[in-house]
């Protein structure tokens, strides 16, 4: 196969080319949102929505923040009409939010569109016919003037209807198989249908460029998008409006792109559903401008609920990386991220950042979409590391690790699940912990304890130690140093009471403190954690446990 004489350049330059949008580093307001899910993405689903699905699709779209929603195309069905019908008849449609159909600009067509919407409080009718060299050629074999005259007689038939017809309407064209038009013929079809509706600033129309098959590099789109709109007649009366499809998954940067160069609103579905490789996805383009600082104007901050309704009404399933709104989008296996990560959250918890977010790997807060930093931040598995494991620890269970302890805890848990070849969720992580840290009474106990400051301190010391209750006095510079001779004395051990520290697991006055005791033997640590009521048992716990570790 010869690549390059069969693929040959499937798109056009401008006739005079700018890069005015180059300049622009970020867009500074949200564009004009419309959803076609209701019509590009159903169209697409092997089995598409029913009466109902659709009625529930429609309100979450509203709930979503959406003014702009494209609900069929009610001429193609008696789904998509009765859809309509409902809608308009059962007062669904709220007065903020203006309905979009579709109709091919074909006679008998555009007269049921019209039908269709009769009495909608405001329709965007939405008129397309296509003008790409290919479809010229091969499907209509018609002229440049002749496909041009179609589209002016459907935009004619449009402005008749709409004046006879009650209701409140915006007419919006689409040059379809844009992509593949000459880009100056483009620009003269539109112009034409401009000269029939003669659109004003207080009437405004708009006109759409689609994508309908993305074989372009976006820096090419914008190019094009651009030079429609230096050159667009009446364009102070003109919403320019981009309809990017992904077939070469560039999608999101021919939208982004499309607004910098002069687009003002934005054709999409929610996670990039639609024919082929889809459309682009409205909750990434929402999403990126959020983390650029610029309110999108649409809700997303309830994600896993919005997802859950769209993998329930559509069947279709939200890929685990998805931007946003993958299961795994914002999770970190990686023991370095993961450091990074508990790091940086730290530094936010401890009011260094300010109320800029600046933690690493998390280019916008979780908890900004609904999710939780305990179940979509950091999870482990063997990739794992001591910050990830910490973190899980302190997050889901108010352990706050020694820094000379993480590093074991940490490999303790990943062998554990390397192990097991799976993920150890925040529970077993806790059991695996208690198992290795609290839980070590195997071999002795210390039920109780009484002390004197004699000299420093003396600790009267009962040791439970082979089914049997033995006292032992010993002293030391304070308790725990007591209560550790105390041991020695009993079990002729040797060891150094090398760390300790404690913290309380929760506020309030019935709060449980967490002590860890770290002691040597030779080359050898060994750590221990308790937990009471009462800050001096609980260090006597986490040193039981740890000299316990020892004999074990």
């Amino acid at each position: 196969m010869n690549i390059k004489e069969k693929y040959v350049t499937p798109y056009f330059m401008p006739p005079v080319t700018t890069y005015d949008w180059v300049k622009k580093d970020t867009v500074d307001k949200a564009p004009i949102w419309c959803s076609v899910d209701l019509r590009d993405g159903n169209q697409a689903l092997i089995e598409p929505m029913s009466l109902d699905e659709k009625l529930c699709f429609f309100q979450m779209l509203v709930d979503i923040g959406f003014k702009e929603i494209e609900v069929g195309f009610p001429a193609a069905s008696e789904t998509e009409y009765n859809f309509l019908r409902a809608l308009i008849e059962r007062d669904m449609i709220p007065q903020d939010v203006t309905i979009q159909v579709l109709t091919q600009a074909r006679d008998h067509i555009i007269r049921k569109t019209f039908e269709a919407v009769k009495g909608a409080p405001h329709a965007i009718i939405h008129l397309y016919n296509s003008t790409s060299v290919a479809q010229r050629e091969q499907v209509f074999k018609k002229s440049k003037e002749e496909v041009k005259q179609l589209a002016i007689d459907g935009a004619k038939l449009l402005k008749e209807l709409a004046a006879e017809t009650e209701g409140n309407f915006t007419f919006e064209y689409s040059p379809e198989s844009f992509p593949g038009t000459e880009v100056d013929y483009a620009l003269e079809v539109c112009n034409a249908v401009l000269d029939v509706w003669q659109p004003t600033p207080d009437n405004k129309v708009i006109i759409n460029i689609p994508t309908t098959v993305q074989v372009a590099m976006p820096h090419v789109f914008a190019c094009q998008v651009e030079y429609i709109h230096k050159n667009l007649k009446y364009r102070d009366a003109v919403t320019i409006s981009v309809h990017p499809h992904n077939d070469r998954g560039c999608g999101i940067s021919d939208a982004e792109f499309g607004v910098l160069a002069g687009a003002d609103r934005v054709e999409g579905t929610l996670f990039g559903n639609g024919e082929r490789t889809g459309n682009v996805d409205i909750v990434t383009l929402a999403m990126n401008m959020v983390c650029h600082g610029v309110d999108p104007k649409l809700d997303f901050s309830h994600i896993s609920e919005i997802r859950k309704t769209y993998e329930k009404l559509t069947r279709m399933h939200v890929y685990e990386r998805a931007p946003y709104a993958g299961d795994l989008v914002f999770t970190a296996f990686s023991g370095s991220h993961q450091d990074a990560i508990s790091k940086g959250m730290a530094w936010r918890t401890e009011g260094k950042s300010g109320e800029k977010w600046t933690v690493p790997y998390l280019p916008i807060d979780p908890q900004d979409l609904g999710r939780e930093y305990e179940s979509d931040v950091i999870r482990i598995n063997s990739q794992s590391g001591k910050g990830g494991v910490a973190f899980i620890l302190k997050q889901n269970f108010g352990f706050t690790l020694p820094m000379e302890m993480r590093e074991e805890v940490g490999y303790l848990v990943k062998d554990v699940s390397d192990k097991r070849h799976q993920e150890l969720h925040p529970d077993e992580i806790y059991k695996i912990f208690a198992e290795h840290y609290i839980d070590q009474h195997t071999r002795f106990t210390i039920p109780e304890c009484h002390f004197k400051q004699v000299d420093g301190i003396q600790a009267e010391v009962t040791i439970h130690h082979d089914g049997q209750d033995y006292t032992v006095n010993a002293g030391g510079n304070g308790r725990l140093d007591a209560v550790s001779n105390a041991i020695k004395k009993h079990l002729g051990l040797d060891y150094v009471l090398a760390s300790y520290e404690e913290h309380a697991l929760s506020k309030g006055s019935t709060s449980k403190a967490a002590s860890y005791v770290g002691i040597h033997k030779g080359d050898d640590t060994f750590w221990g954690v308790g937990l009471d009521e009462d800050i001096i048992q609980s260090s006597i716990e986490a040193l039981v446990a740890a000299v316990n570790k020892i004999m074990n």
